[in-house]
């Protein structure tokens, strides 16, 4: 499955619903503002990043996202851009949704100048199956070790 996957400063009809989404996926009882700063912020069109997208779905709903981040709240500040928030919707999955995004965010990324894009995971062996590198360890703001993975952008 082929799913259109739209920036969100090109979708701003979906920008509420989006922040709901990304705060329902990755957020908590406490941060919902957190979300939605970031998003209304990431909205500017002549600012390359932060910048969040959308799978959408045949009825044009939202069934996945990504972001491209400077920095994913992690010790490496050194390292940018950052994939952060990939997910899709669990009746969605095993459909190819999140490699399609993973594949958009590494053509977006080079289409903003960028040879290699990052990100940090706990997840074991997702990543390493599309072709990620795991190139060290590193915090995140909860001073837990994590992954961090790279690969060249496309």
């Amino acid at each position: 499955m082929n799913p259109i996957i739209a920036e969100l400063s090109e979708r701003p009809d979906l920008v509420d619903a989006a922040v709901d989404f990304f705060w329902t996926c990755w957020g908590n009882e406490n941060n919902f503002n957190f979300y939605r700063d970031c998003i209304i912020h990431s909205l500017d069109r002549e600012v390359p990043l932060p910048k969040f997208y959308l799978a959408l779905g045949d009825a044009g709903n939202i069934t996945g996202t990504y972001a491209l981040l400077t920095n994913d709240l992690i010790s490496r500040q050194d390292l940018m851009p950052w994939l952060a928030c990939l997910f899709v919707k669990e009746e969605y999955r095993n459909r190819g949704i999140a490699a399609s995004l993973l594949e958009h965010g590494l053509r977006e990324a080079k289409r903003k100048g960028y040879p290699v894009l990052y990100l940090y995971t706990d997840l074991v062996n997702f990543y390493e199956r599309k072709g990620w590198q795991h190139i060290c360890n590193g915090y995140n703001v909860a001073n837990l070790e994590v992954k961090i993975y790279a690969k060249a952008t496309v």
